[in-house]
């Protein structure tokens, strides 16, 4: 259902993401909003690592909501406060999405609605 696309006539990855993922026709499709790394008690970590695992833990539970799990993400558009955040960020990801990396795009912006967040994640999933 799933195929990851990773053409030998362009350059491979600089990390651990696929260029593409095929998903075929009548997939369920699920969209999930950017997460944040605030926990429910509204505690928010210094580490960006951390704050990566609570974003991708609160994917988990709302693709669990649809029957999914992570293994059923196709696409992650990450998003880091700073380049220094990256190396924390990426960790977490490579850790959580060990075989057939999804699509992954990761920009550096300049902030976030407060200034104790560092990344966030959101993610397309099909099955």
């Amino acid at each position: 259902m799933l195929r990851t696309l990773t053409p030998p006539a362009i350059r491979p990855p600089f990390a651990r993401y696929s260029h593409g993922i095929e998903v075929t026709a009548g997939a369920r499709l699920v969209f999930c909003s950017g997460q944040l790394g605030i926990k429910a008690d509204d505690t928010v970590p210094e580490d960006v690592g951390a704050q990566a695992e609570i974003c991708f833990a609160n994917i988990a539970t709302i693709l669990a909501e649809a029957g999914m799990t992570l293994a059923n993400v196709v696409r992650i558009n990450a998003y880091v406060t700073d380049r220094a955040h990256m190396a924390g960020y990426m960790a977490v990801r490579d850790r959580l999405f060990p075989e057939n990396p999804p699509a992954s795009t990761l920009v550096i912006v300049s902030g976030f609605t407060r200034p104790e967040f560092k990344v966030e994640v959101e993610v397309v999933a099909a099955a």
